[in-house]
């Protein structure tokens, strides 16, 4: 007799539609519906008024979780979310917290309705606990979704959801994460939709199943206590609701919230032009140990009002870096939200009808069981998220009015180190285990009119925190020696990047040393790239000081306020690696900034100069990126900038391989021409077709659509540290695969049209033409 895993089945395309999950719920689970006309007959008012209650709900809710949880990770980083669905689970309105978390956690109430509807049953007074990512609900097991049904009059109205991550739920790696982990059995096994509520009493022998796996344990009983409760908040005020506005408008309400989500979105794709726009993007390393390059590619195309998301051909299952379905389609939700749907309602259920996903079972962003996904979000989804926001910033340059929303790759992923071991400042030792929540303070990518914002945190967290440092010193056996912004972080550009921050820290209050774990990716290549020739951000260094005891700087007399102070040996921090920190001795992290917009020697000088002055940049960078001098008073000197740019130009075409066809081609009159980035204009042809772009800066024709299948450009590949001083580690320390930094210019005017740093054989596609169709 054979019998299928719980969970193992893995959404390969778009979820079931309430019509096939009707097949599976039984006639004794009544739901709540409302007609077309009853939808439409809801005038304007009762609308908006609904609808902000609805969203004043999952705001309580979420005030509520954090006065309850006693987690950092809650209270001060925002890392959870939630959601109000209608009888079905399609989200009808989410939090403004972890956006990813929107594209899972409707699939664990379908998944729920299809295998739990008649064993154990749905009813009112329930709630479910998952940590399932194949099911849904969250991107890795820490993801822990706390869900309910509510009823109305007997049946099935709405749905709330409560998910935040935690700190640990067990596994052979601290916080859950296993860098060595070739499946899922070495990390916090996942648990499907189980009963943790019924008849609204907390079920003890689940709770107790459940703390039991944890090395916090009262802190995850904690956190499940509050996601109760922040579900009861839910409940109660939805109630209150359709008390006061009657069951039907609310439900109709709900309807129409997403309807109207729905057709926004898509009058706005309607809007822009048709295409195909490609990106790629690179795991550095998949588990300890690995060497190598993993890679996720994405081709998006728009056709009338919908999008398509495609991921063939992204590399196999490695590791520990991959995601679930769950984990994709919340990369996706990841990007959509913020640049395409910033200014229309997050009604989750109908702007996800708007596109569909392509992706192969067994790859990284789609792993299929038994898979090791402990860095799912953080690692290929997050990945996928900045791909989709690649390739939709590029598809609205191109637009007037939606260009606005154009944004550079923000700070690329998370940094994760996980602390842990015994804290003795008290009387009876006690262990802890911590996640550094500081990386929060990531650099945001730069926009076409204005530069990305200085640690102005992570693109998936819109309201997230870094938290206090007295407030880490009090709970655990640590000593901050300082935490800040680092210049040369935010990648240069005509906009620069938003800059990212550092961490230094040192075991206080601890005999022996505490346990590490990294996970982290973008120390060998870019994951923060920008946009129209825009420099990508610094790239990550984690790295331990070793056979030093800093706390005797201190009865010297001395506080250390970078790492050539300290002394001791330097040991650089892979990827994905456990390793320790022992008293006195220094663990250093420096994530990443976002990506810079439009060719860096396009920057007003005295912008560079403001940076220079306020520590955003170094004097190097000025120079070397921006070709920017100042005078021995600090000031701009204008004419020996204008000499050091025409010497950086002179210097890009020296070095640079100019394609021959080009040679033919002549300069056009741009001012007829239709942007296509802050670079390029396409200028209508005799074929119909993209005709002939050009250089919108300096007229050089770069493609002529009849012949060329790309664009004609001067290229060059060099070693990464020519990219400039944000490059803060030696790719040689990660991967073995060549890594180079790669330029494209115009050969006229010599302005940069696309920076990175990539490996040799990444490919070409900023200079295809095929993307430029529509």
């Amino acid at each position: 007799m054979s019998m299928t895993i719980p969970g193992s089945e893995v959404y390969s395309s778009r979820p079931l539609s309430p019509e096939q999950l009707q097949r599976f719920i039984p006639d004794t689970l009544r739901m709540h519906t409302v007609t077309q006309e009853q939808i439409d007959a809801v005038d304007a008012l009762t609308y908006e008024v609904i609808r902000h209650r609805l969203w004043s709900v999952t705001e309580e809710m979420g005030e509520a979780l954090k006065r309850m949880s006693g987690s950092p990770i809650v209270t001060d980083a925002n890392d959870f979310d939630f959601a109000i669905g209608d009888e079905y689970g399609q989200e009808v309105q989410v939090g403004l917290y972890n956006t990813m978390l929107v594209g899972a956690v409707d699939l664990a109430v379908y998944w729920t309705l299809q295998h739990r509807a008649t064993n154990p049953g749905i009813a009112e007074g329930d709630m479910f606990l998952c940590n399932d990512p194949w099911v849904g609900g969250g991107l890795h097991q820490n993801d822990v979704i706390v869900y309910q049904p509510v009823f109305h009059d007997g049946q099935l109205f709405a749905w709330t959801s409560a998910i935040c991550h935690e700190p640990d739920l067990g596994g052979v790696g601290l916080g859950s994460f296993s860098p060595a982990a070739q499946d899922i059995f070495s990390e916090s096994l996942p648990t499907p939709p189980v009963k943790v509520v019924r008849d609204f009493e907390l079920q003890d022998d689940i709770a107790d199943l459940w703390t039991r796996r944890s090395r916090v344990p009262m802190l995850v009983g904690l956190d499940l206590r509050a996601k109760i409760g922040a579900n009861n908040v839910g409940r109660t005020r939805l109630h209150e609701v359709i008390e006061r506005y009657g069951a039907d408008t609310v439900k109709a309400v709900m309807k129409r919230m997403m309807a109207d989500s729905e057709s926004r979105l898509r009058a706005k794709l309607t809007d822009l032009p048709d295409g195909t726009w490609k990106a790629t993007g690179y795991q550095d390393q998949s588990h300890e140990g690995d060497r190598s390059l993993h890679k996720i590619t994405l081709a998006m195309t728009k056709a009338g009002d919908h999008l398509t998301f495609d991921f063939t051909g992204t590399d196999p299952q490695a590791g520990v870096i991959n995601c679930t379905y769950a984990g994709m389609r919340g990369g996706v939700m990841l990007a959509l939200l913020p640049i395409l749907a910033n200014d229309i309602p997050w009604s989750a259920g109908g702007l996800m009808r708007c596109f569909d996903l392509v992706a192969e079972e067994g790859t990284i962003n789609n792993a299929t069981f038994p898979a090791a996904v402990s860095r799912g979000p953080i690692g290929p989804a997050w990945l996928t998220g900045t791909l989709v926001a690649e390739c939709l910033s590029q598809m609205l340059d191109r637009s007037v009015d939606l260009g606005k929303s154009v944004q550079a790759s923000c700070c690329g992923t998370w940094d994760t180190a996980v602390i842990a071991g015994l804290d003795e400042r008290g009387t009876v030792p006690v262990p802890f285990l911590n996640i550094l929540m500081e990386p929060m303070a990531g650099g945001y990518g730069a926009r076409p009119t204005v530069d990305g914002m200085d640690t102005g945190g992570l693109f998936c967290i819109p309201m997230g925190r870094i938290p206090d440092t007295e407030m880490s010193e009090f709970l655990y056996p640590m000593l901050v020696l300082w935490r800040r912004e680092e210049a040369d972080s935010g990648g240069p550009g005509r906009q620069r990047g938003g800059v990212s921050a550092s961490l230094a820290m040192t075991p206080l209050g601890t005999s022996v040393p505490m346990g590490l774990v990294f996970a982290s990716a973008g120390k060998a290549v870019s994951q923060n790239n920008g946009l129209a020739g825009g420099y990508p951000g610094n790239t990550g260094l984690d790295v331990l000081v070793r056979d030093v005891n800093v706390l005797d700087r201190f009865k010297d007399g001395v506080m250390p306020v970078g790492l050539d102070e300290i002394g001791g040996r330097i040991e650089i921090g892979q990827n994905y690696s456990q390793s320790y920190v022992a008293p006195g001795e220094v663990l250093y992290m420096h994530w990443q900034g976002g990506g810079g917009y439009g060719d860096p020697l396009s920057r007003e000088p005295q912008a560079v100069v403001d940076d220079l002055r306020t520590g955003k940049i170094s004097p190097e960078a000025a120079e070397k990126s921006y070709g920017v001098r100042v005078d021995a008073a600090g000031l701009l000197d204008a004419h020996a900038t204008e000499e050091l740019r025409r010497a950086v130009r002179d210097e890009r075409r020296a070095r640079s391989v100019v394609d021959d066809a080009v040679a033919g081609y002549p300069v056009l009159d741009v001012a007829r021409g239709r942007r296509i980035d802050d670079n390029l204009v396409q200028v209508p042809g005799d074929d119909g077709g993209v005709g002939l772009v050009a250089c919108a800066h300096c007229g050089q024709q770069l493609a002529d659509s009849a012949h060329d299948d790309r664009l004609r450009l001067a290229a060059f590949d060099g070693a990464p540290a020519e990219a400039g001083p944000q490059v803060t580690s030696d790719h040689a320390n990660y991967v073995d695969d060549e890594v180079v930094f790669r330029q494209y210019c115009c050969p006229g005017c010599w302005t940069a049209l696309y920076t990175s740093i990539v490996p040799v054989g990444h490919p070409d596609h900023a200079r295809s033409i095929a993307l430029l169709a529509g």
